[in-house]
């Protein structure tokens, strides 16, 4: 039997009186694409929130790669392999391809017995080259400030850092909101290139040919619940608005 990536039981989030997230319960394998899609207010982005360390679910439970987890902020998450990439994508507008890939996490040459610390440029440079290279990743000129980039290129120098850091499992919030076409095309690429190398993919997206054209999983929120997780093949877009608003809803119970 398959061993989940991330097993979530049974997850409950309050703010105050409001429950943004109800009993939620999913489970993720190697490989996977799950589209996790939901009106506004679904519980959607809560929920991953929830995984990221952003938030700490008031209930419930995280298990990843078969070991439960607390993660009381982000920096833990990322420490065990799970990159997550919101829609501000969290990159330095100011900074180069590189610094951005290594923010955070810089490397230094150290002279003097360690007593004097540089950035190693030439070495994140060159890996940054590496890895946006193994994606097929095309970009004019690696020193470029992130500003000046595209909004599809910016998607991708954010997938490629999740890749360079070994990301074992990656949540994406809305990677495709406002990129032309072909820039769509490239980012749902770059999603099945992680697929062919095993590393599952969280979707959250409300453009649903999105959904369609590369998970191989819908799971549907309504009102801070899950009511529906199915086969990409079994289902349909007009199925998935419905399980949206509220008029289908599948029998998928707390985990006991």
């Amino acid at each position: 039997m398959r061993q989940p990536v991330l097993e979530l039981r049974n997850i409950v989030k309050r703010f105050g009186g409001l429950t943004a997230v109800n009993q939620t319960s999913l489970a993720v394998y190697p490989g996977d694409v799950i589209g996790l899609v939901g009106d506004n207010g679904a519980g959607k982005s809560t929920l991953i929130k929830c995984v990221s360390g952003v938030y700490q679910a008031d209930e419930g439970e995280v298990y990843f790669e078969g070991e439960q987890r607390h993660f009381a902020r982000p920096m833990e998450s990322r420490a065990v392999g799970i990159e997550t990439i919101y829609q501000d994508l969290a990159l330095a507008g100011n900074l180069n391809v590189s610094a951005n890939i290594f923010m955070g996490r810089e490397v230094k040459r150290h002279y003097l017995g360690g007593l004097i610390h540089t950035l190693d440029e030439k070495f994140m440079l060159d890996e940054a080259r590496t890895v946006l290279e193994s994606l097929d990743i095309k970009l004019p000129d690696f020193n470029m400030q992130i500003e000046r980039l595209s909004g599809g290129q910016r998607q991708a120098v954010a997938i490629a850092r999740a890749v360079y850091w070994k990301a074992r499992l990656m949540i994406m919030d809305e990677p495709t909101n406002n990129l032309g076409v072909p820039e769509q095309r490239k980012v749902l690429e770059l999603i099945g290139k992680l697929r062919e190398q095993g590393v599952p993919v969280i979707l959250i997206s409300h453009t649903l040919p999105d959904v369609f054209a590369i998970t191989n999983r819908v799971v549907v929120m309504h009102r801070g619940r899950k009511v529906a997780d199915k086969p990409t093949t079994e289902t349909d877009s007009q199925q998935v608005v419905q399980y949206m608003v509220g008029a289908l809803e599948d029998d998928v119970r707390a985990v006991e």
